[in-house]
């Protein structure tokens, strides 16, 4: 249970601090407003580094349907652990969206541009084409985990956790949360531009269901013919990072 609760505490705080920038920069009479795309990356990275650091100890840091669906596929998570994995993660990002929205309620209501609004919740493409618009969540995704693998193969970067009474009750990298952040970061400035980089399906999609729910003052669609792409394809192209690694190691 305690690994579940990181995956659902954990992504809360990713989809705190993560679309809560995006409110930041994109709401209307926020001190942030207009900061821009290097704002949003950095914020995002941020969250990413931070709710590993705070979570990682515990479940592994997932955060993110597509990391465990491809540790799974590389044979380095229990399957029968991912639907477990999966719902809390789903769950967090839900609850996290909530509380941006609760924090940002009043700047909402003075937004009238309806996308703006939504994109504070989910991604959407700068121009849509459903081919170009799944490579470049493919591809956003096989970086995240072929980077993930990468940061997270060496022990260099690994410290163990003991009890009081001596018992190991965890390992987790020193730099690695560090580190992941950068890469995420790194994936928005340069790959971010063309679809907003969900590279998450929990990212995505449970912030587009909470979009669909609230009653919220100018309120357009929630775009679902859209939202099967940031679902599917970061998790086709997560595997691929993975097993891409695989294939590197076993050389």
């Amino acid at each position: 249970m305690q690994a579940y609760f990181s995956e659902f505490i954990g992504t809360l705080i990713l989809i705190l601090l993560g679309n809560g920038v995006v409110a930041n920069v994109v709401l209307r009479k926020t001190k942030g407003n207009s900061s821009g795309w290097i704002v949003i990356t950095a914020g995002w990275g941020f969250a990413v580094a931070i709710a590993a650091y705070i979570t990682g100890w515990m479940g592994g840091a997932h955060l993110n349907p597509a990391v465990t669906i491809a540790l799974a596929s590389s044979g380095l998570f229990e399957w029968s652990q991912v639907p477990g994995y999966i719902i809390s993660q789903m769950l967090g990002a839900m609850a996290g969206m909530l509380v941006v929205y609760l924090n940002y309620k009043l700047h909402y209501d003075e937004t009238s541009n309806g996308e703006d609004v939504r994109g504070t919740f989910c991604t959407a493409p700068a121009i849509r084409s459903n081919l170009y618009n799944f490579i470049c969540e493919f591809t956003g995704t096989f970086v995240l985990l072929i980077g993930i693998r990468g940061i997270t193969y060496s022990e260099v970067f690994k410290t163990t956790f003991q009890s009081l009474g001596g018992e190991i009750i965890g390992t987790v990298g020193i730099m690695g949360s560090f580190l992941v952040g950068i890469l995420v970061w790194a994936i928005g400035l340069s790959l971010g531009g063309t679809t907003g980089y969900a590279i998450n399906p929990a990212r995505d999609l449970a912030p587009r269901i909470v979009h669909a729910i609230l009653p919220m003052k100018n309120k357009i669609d929630s775009d679902w013919s859209y939202a099967w792409i940031p679902v599917l394809a970061p998790i086709l192209g997560g595997v691929f990072g993975s097993l891409v690694f695989d294939f590197i190691i076993k050389l």
